[in-house]
Formats: C-alpha cells, structure tokens, sequence
C-alpha cells in the first residue's frame, strides 16, 4: 500500500501570503518522503466540516500547475471535479495542460457533484443528480474522445455538442491521463468506474462496506467485459489516529484495506500547514509498503 496526501484547506497562519510557499514546501517534502499522490480539493467554497465557506479555498487546477511546477515525480489530482464545473471540452484541454506541463503526472478526478451551495452562491446550474450523471458520462465520452488523436470530429449528446473535439497538444501519458472517479453510487458511479475509469476513489469508511463496494464494482466489470485487476482501487482515509499521532492504529486500521486490494490510502493534514505535518508523518507511516 502506498501513501497519498490530500491538501483540503488551506487556512495558513501567515494568511495568503503564506499559501504559495507553504504548497511549495509541501510538494518537496511529499517528494522527500517518497510520497506517490499528492492532490488538493476542487470546490469553490471550502466544506463546512473544515470551517465553511469563509475559510480559504483555492481553484484546484490552477493549484495543481503551481505544484507541478514545484515537483518532479508525485502524480497530482484533484479529488474530485464536480462534472458542473467546467464545460467537458474545457476540462479536458485543463487536464491535457496539467498532464503536458507535470511530465505526463496528471489525473482527471471526477464525479458528479453534489455541494449545492458553492452552485448557487456563484451562480453556477446545479442540475438534478439524475441529470449530472448523465453529464458526468458524457464529459467521460468528450474527454476520452479528445484524447484519441485519430477522431477529432463532433460529439453529439444530450447535453454537450462539440463540433470538433480537437486536443493540442496531446497527453503527454499515453494512451491518456489517468481518469479517476470519485464516489461509491453502486448503480452508477461504479458502473462508470468500470466501463470508462482507470482508478476509483471510495472512502475508508469500514474494511466491509469497503469490501462490497469492491465486490459490486468487480461485478460492473465482469458486465462491461473489463479486467477489474486494471482498475486501480484508492480510497480517502477519514479517522483521527493520525491526527492524534497513534500511528501504529493507523497502519493496524489500513492493514484490513490492504488486503482488499486497496493500492493507495489518500490522507488530509489537519491544517494549512501541510508541509510540516508530511514531514512528521510520513517517515513513521513507512510500514504502510509492507500491506497488500
């Protein structure tokens, strides 16, 4: 199992001044500790569980091309692009760019969207959740069909019409970036997972619930004809043993995921002060090499 780091808040003490440089230090201690993922949140408003909406939050890709620029070898996503953000034509050039600009480290997190509030508060359509995962299933088609080199011609949806899905230049990853979805729907978004996605994103919610979300996801695959050992299965670690320095609960609480198949653990610094925390937590999280 290996260790991922999600930056979601970004509440430094030294104010906005002191963002830049703290995500600087972060990227190169995540680098330092062998970390492999490292990504940041994709909202416009920060969530209420990490103070709400008045606390600092920034645009995820353009955060993501800072840290590209600051790192050689981490992969970098964010988890996950709400499929309302951002027209799918756009959202795959942002990507391509990301992925050209990093070396060919780039992710395309995705899923269907789900915090109302940032919609309305900047005027952004929040359409029903039926309608989204309609959306998020074209956006898999436009972006996939801008990342084939030999179709650039129309697309032609319910909810999107491109005239031509033109992408220059091209992922530097091939055959694509990486496309990540985000979410645990069992009749949806694992069905998509199967049929359009390389990795999944599920939350370490218990080893049972992560269990049967796998086995649902392994059956989405054997409908699709798709080889489920392709998928790579990542999940969100949502416990406190870390923030409260029990490392050695934490690796125990990890070693149930592991087993399931479970290839990488993303886990969150408790504040805007990332860098510090990675450096402390990393070196003592080394056991995590050892699972799966």
């Amino acid at each position: 199992m290996r260790l991922g780091v999600h930056i979601n808040r970004f509440n430094h003490p030294g104010g906005a001044a002191g963002i830049a440089p703290e995500l600087a230090a972060a990227g190169a201690a995540a680098e330092a500790a062998g970390i492999s993922w490292l990504s940041v949140m994709d909202h416009y408003f920060q969530m209420e569980f990490n103070g709400g909406a008045e606390e600092p939050m920034l645009e995820g890709y353009t955060t993501l091309g800072f840290l590209a620029a600051h790192t050689s070898t981490v992969r970098l996503g964010v988890l996950v692009t709400g499929v309302t953000y951002r027209h799918p034509g756009l959202l795959a050039k942002i990507a391509t760019t990301l992925d050209v600009l990093s070396g060919g480290r780039a992710t395309l997190g995705i899923g269907a969207a789900w915090y109302e509030r940032e919609h309305r508060g900047l005027g952004v359509p929040f359409p029903p959740l039926s309608e989204r995962y309609e959306r998020l299933e074209e956006t898999l088609r436009i972006c996939l069909r801008m990342w084939d080199p030999q179709d650039n011609g129309p697309f032609e949806g319910r909810h999107y019409r491109l005239d031509e899905t033109l992408c220059v230049p091209a992922p530097v990853s091939a055959p694509h970036p990486e496309i990540m979805i985000g979410g645990s729907g069992e009749k949806k978004t694992l069905r998509l997972v199967a049929r359009y996605a390389d990795a999944c994103n599920l939350f370490a919610s218990s080893p049972a619930d992560v269990a049967h979300k796998l086995d649902v996801l392994r059956g989405h695959c054997e409908s699709e004809g798709r080889d489920y050992a392709a998928i790579r299965k990542t999940a969100v670690y949502r416990g406190t043993d870390l923030w409260q320095g029990d490392v050695k609960a934490f690796v125990a609480d990890m070693a149930a995921y592991a087993e399931l198949g479970i290839e990488t653990v993303m886990v969150g610094p408790p504040d805007g002060e990332a860098a510090r925390w990675i450096e402390r937590v990393a070196p003592a999280v080394q056991p995590l090499a050892e699972l799966g």
